[in-house]
């Protein structure tokens, strides 16, 4: 059996890396062919999996973090001018940072320098990977680094998202889990509003333009960038479906599957493309509302740790 492994990471514990090596040599001690191929769905470690498939040189730089602080950036850049930058990088939720992680002020600033070096050293087009912000600065301090730094020499933007939130309502859904109270809610999102109609277009009706703090719509208004679904644009850059031709069986893996890997995570983008093969899940836990969307799955099997992640791809042999 040729089983196509293709798990997302574990957040805070595993890199899909990790997953999809443990779990591939579980099944090829049965003695399965494999195919390891690492997933990310448009946020953290969406670097890690492009790197080799899109070629990308690896640049360090120094940049700041949410709030301001210098610490140290990395972006990609492949040989046809495409530059990959993970926002998390730099404006992460996870960033290090000794101080107050304060909501209000924590902006976008290090990831536009990111944007802006990444141009100057002759990006074409700047994708950002917009998943797991610290922020709700509407993408201005972004747009600020880039202006002061020299703009962006005529490179397009497409930022990658999982959500479609809008930009006002981005307080709202995101900002609790970023350490907003209900008060600090509505002053972000009083000051989102203001900043839209500032801005040379109005976000605030396209889907999407909420991600990241609504900096995708900072840089949608700003830049014209597109918006597109991070797990579709992962999948088509590893060439998901020709390897896909070639599989018996595809597995998936995330550290949760709950009911919100319904909405455009990367589960449900390689459940849409996998017509009648079959997809088993490797997940570390499983949700209540996870109702009948288990359905769509041959089997899903909880796995918390390396060993029981090869257990599991030991299993799928059987």
């Amino acid at each position: 059996m040729r089983i196509l492994i293709a798990p997302d990471s574990f957040k805070g514990t595993y890199r899909a890396a990790e997953v999809a090596d443990s779990v591939a040599a579980g099944a090829e001690t049965s003695g399965h062919e494999t195919i390891r191929l690492p997933v990310a769905d448009g946020g953290e470690g969406t670097l890690e999996v492009l790197t080799g498939p899109m070629l990308l040189d690896r640049i360090e730089v120094e940049t700041v973090n949410p709030w301001r602080v210098s610490c140290a950036g990395t972006f990609g850049l492949a040989p046809d001018g495409t530059a990959v930058v993970e926002l998390a990088t730099a404006s992460g939720i996870t960033t290090p940072h000794n101080g107050f992680r304060d909501p209000v002020t924590a902006d976008t600033y290090g990831t536009g320098l990111l944007m802006a070096e990444a141009a100057r050293c002759g990006a074409e087009r700047i994708v950002v990977a917009a998943g797991g912000s610290a922020t709700t600065d509407g993408g201005l301090g972004a747009i600020a680094a880039i202006d002061s730094s020299g703009g962006l020499h005529g490179a397009a933007v497409t930022v990658l998202t999982d959500v479609t939130t809008r930009y006002v309502d981005a307080a709202r859904v995101f900002g609790p889990q970023k350490g907003a109270d209900p008060a600090t809610v509505d002053l972000l999102t009083q000051r989102l509003d203001a900043t839209a109609m500032a801005l040379p277009r109005d976000p605030r009706c396209v889907d999407g333009t909420g991600a990241a703090g609504g900096f995708s719509g900072g840089m949608w208004a700003r830049y014209c960038a597109e918006l597109r679904s991070g797990a579709e644009f992962v999948l088509d850059a590893l060439a998901f479906d020709r390897h896909l031709a070639t599989a018996d069986l595809v597995v998936v893996g995330e550290g949760r599957l709950d009911g919100q890997s319904r909405a455009g995570k990367i589960v449900s983008a390689i459940l849409a493309r996998t017509g009648s093969v079959p997809v088993v899940a490797v997940v570390g836990s499983v949700g209540d509302d996870l109702g009948d969307y288990r359905d769509r799955f041959a089997d899903v099997i909880v796995a918390s740790d390396a060993d029981a992640m090869r257990a599991a791809g030991a299993r799928l042999s059987r």
